[in-house]
């Protein structure tokens, strides 16, 4: 019987090979408490005095003298960040998994370590050496949630322009893989013996403890560490098969609109998911997370990784199946609406304004899915043809020179569709 789920969340990337357009596509659904709050933030670009120390979520450690401007999604009582993309265009995401060690009352969270190494990589492979080294150093600990003690390990999925990485942990043993074409990574671990790099330790620890066999063959990591005991299959089963089946089944025509569509999804059920399954069914978990009060998608993000381009990341809040994906660009300053939220709802915090729209929604949805969706697809396809004539604009003024004019430009235009969406909402609650 499965008493609480802690987290989900799911994680896509489709290389250049796999995509319509030729450029690396990364997406990801944050599943947690349903109402919390999640914010999009900006961390800009800092120069850091030498020997300076940094406080993270539960223990301090040494600051680098230079970071990197992000743009994370922040669980509003956390330092770190769910998901993200910096400057250099590295985009990460993590995921929950449990692992046989046991987890420590402090250390690094795994979003403690999302937005190190988007402060700190300047691409992917260089994200996986900074999370591996934290992860060494210090270990992971501490609870991700604000409302129980639950710690966890993580698993997390790198991309850049060029390339992708999955690297899974367990406290401070790690394995990574790098990616071909597509991947999807949820909350289990899934690299066996076809890793790439390997924590020096990691095979003879498991050897020591008896979970693999001491004949000297490959380890099998996902077979070695991972618990399926505390965190049962039927959490994730079900969203690993069907990620990886719409991947495939798009595979050499990925586009933004796809991974929209991935992460909206709810097996074959429409719009909204209805409920109607047992929790001890793989489809009670669907990829766009609607599964009662133990979890639920809060925020959603898909980012192009263009080589030379600043990063725009669409952004939805909530669960992206009643909500709008909008643009948010890295260089200019992102809406205060929209970076604003805590734990009680507040009429100046776009994340509640949406998730009070999926709250109606959930609870009429025969009434009101198809309608809100139908609302939404009209608004993303308007501002998906401005927002072509916007970058396009952006690039012209950055190639002349004018980056200020370029940020206030796509500053403008964030605001503006903001004010639509936030519009839009009162519209449908009408």
């Amino acid at each position: 019987m499965i008493e609480r789920v802690p987290l989900g969340c799911d994680t896509l990337v489709a290389l250049p090979p796999a995509t319509a357009a030729g450029a690396t596509l990364f997406a990801k659904n944050s599943d947690r408490h349903p109402l919390e709050c999640q914010r999009l933030v900006v961390v800009p670009r800092t120069q850091n005095p030498t020997g300076s120390r940094l406080r993270c979520q539960y223990i301090e450690i040494d600051q680098v003298p230079l970071t990197a401007r992000v743009l994370g999604s922040q669980p509003y009582w956390l330092w770190g960040f769910e998901h993200g993309v910096n400057e250099h265009g590295v985009a990460i995401g993590n995921e929950m998994v449990a692992t046989r060690e046991p987890v420590a009352s402090t250390g690094l969270l795994g979003m403690d370590l999302v937005r190190l190494a988007l402060e700190r990589a300047r691409d992917a492979t260089e994200a996986v050496e900074v999370i591996t080294t934290l992860v060494e150093a210090h270990g992971q600990g501490g609870s991700g949630q604000p409302h129980v003690e639950w710690g966890y390990h993580n698993g997390f999925l790198i991309a850049d322009p060029r390339s992708a990485w999955i690297l899974e942990t367990s406290d401070r043993h790690w394995a990574a893989r790098a990616v071909d074409d597509v991947a999807h990574i949820t909350n289990h671990l899934a690299i066996g013996t076809d890793w790439d790099r390997l924590q020096r330790d990691t095979a003879s620890f498991a050897v020591a403890r008896g979970w693999c066999p001491a004949d000297g063959s490959r380890l099998d990591f996902a077979g070695a560490y991972r618990d399926a005991e505390s965190l049962p299959p039927v959490v994730s089963a079900g969203r690993a098969g069907r990620a990886t089946e719409l991947l495939h089944a798009t595979r050499g025509q990925i586009t933004i609109e796809t991974l929209k569509a991935i992460l909206r999804d709810h097996y074959e059920s429409g719009p909204l998911y209805r409920g109607g399954h047992d929790p001890e069914e793989a489809e009670y978990f669907s990829l766009c997370m609607h599964a009662g009060a133990l979890m639920a998608t809060t925020a959603s993000m898909v980012v192009p990784l263009v080589p030379g381009e600043p990063p725009v990341a669409w952004v939805a809040l909530g669960a992206p199946c009643a909500s709008v994906y909008l643009p948010y660009y890295l260089d200019g300053e992102v809406p205060a609406a929209i970076s604003r939220g805590g734990k009680e709802p507040s009429p100046d915090s776009a994340w509640w304004a949406f998730r009070a729209l999926v709250e109606r929604v959930e609870a009429e949805p025969e009434r009101l899915a198809a309608a809100v969706r139908t609302y939404w697809d009209g608004l993303e396809r308007e501002i998906a043809e401005r927002a072509r004539q916007v970058e396009s604009r952006a690039l012209d003024l950055r190639a002349r020179g004018d980056s200020s004019a370029a940020a206030r430009m796509v500053g403008e235009f964030m605001a503006s569709n903001l004010r639509a969406a936030l519009g839009g909402i009162a519209a449908l609650e009408a």
